[in-house]
């Protein structure tokens, strides 16, 4: 089931929040201010962030645009309570791609979510993917090199799903950083190298072919051998 990143300061409303997402079957993230967002954002990369646009110190407009600028396309369903014509045009025009004044019903929120969950862009995210003898399954998780099943975290498990998705194609570590690791990457400098260095072991684990390459000065790519 997907992740929902929740972002408000009111702390009732966030329980509330927490409890009926829960119930509902996501995986449920939260954050009571703009900062503490940002990072949950960088370490989890939820599907749908819910956002409250009137916050403290860096308020659901400010994430926004610093996710638009930084080209982070996670959906963003924008809470408020403006409800004038032109603070609901203000924030979608900053990237929300959807927006909902409060009070709101826990129903109307649920069906906004499931509706931006099926834009086909999300539904693509979902795919299997398969490259090779290499299969993995972004809805089950499961990751196989032909019969053979493995294990992967769920940080293995995005950067394999982004290698999966561009097959054959040069990457850079700027590329890679920024999509699995998230925009602002300000973690160890060897960081990716680390992660190449847990997927080939578990990939090559039964003495299979070698298939994420190096490509020195430059980055990774996932091919064959000629």
């Amino acid at each position: 089931m997907a992740t929902v990143l929740i972002v408000d300061d009111d702390p009732k409303l966030l329980r509330m929040l927490q409890r009926t997402l829960t119930y509902e079957g996501f995986g449920v993230l939260s954050a009571s201010d703009g900062h503490q967002a940002l990072a949950e954002l960088q370490a989890h990369r939820p599907d749908v962030v819910v956002l409250d646009w009137l916050m403290p110190g860096l308020d659901g407009l400010g994430v926004l645009e610093r996710l638009r600028a930084a080209g982070d396309k996670t959906l963003v369903l924008m809470l408020t309570a403006r409800d004038a014509v032109e603070h609901r045009v203000e924030g979608l025009e900053s990237g929300a791609d959807d927006y909902l004044v409060k009070p709101f019903a826990p129903a109307e929120l649920l069906a906004r979510i499931h509706a931006l969950l099926r834009r086909p862009a999300v539904a693509a995210r979902d795919e299997a993917l398969r490259y090779a003898d290499l299969h993995l399954d972004p809805l089950t998780r499961e990751t196989r090199r032909g019969p053979r099943t493995f294990e992967l975290t769920a940080q293995e498990f995005d950067l394999l799903r982004f290698l999966m998705r561009h097959p054959r194609q040069v990457l850079s570590r700027e590329q890679i950083l920024q999509d699995v690791w998230g925009y602002d990457f300000g973690g160890e400098d060897n960081v990716l190298e680390v992660y190449i260095g847990y997927l080939r072991r578990k990939t090559e684990a039964a003495g299979e072919a070698r298939l994420i390459h190096t490509v020195r000065g430059v980055g990774y790519v996932l091919r064959e051998d000629a």
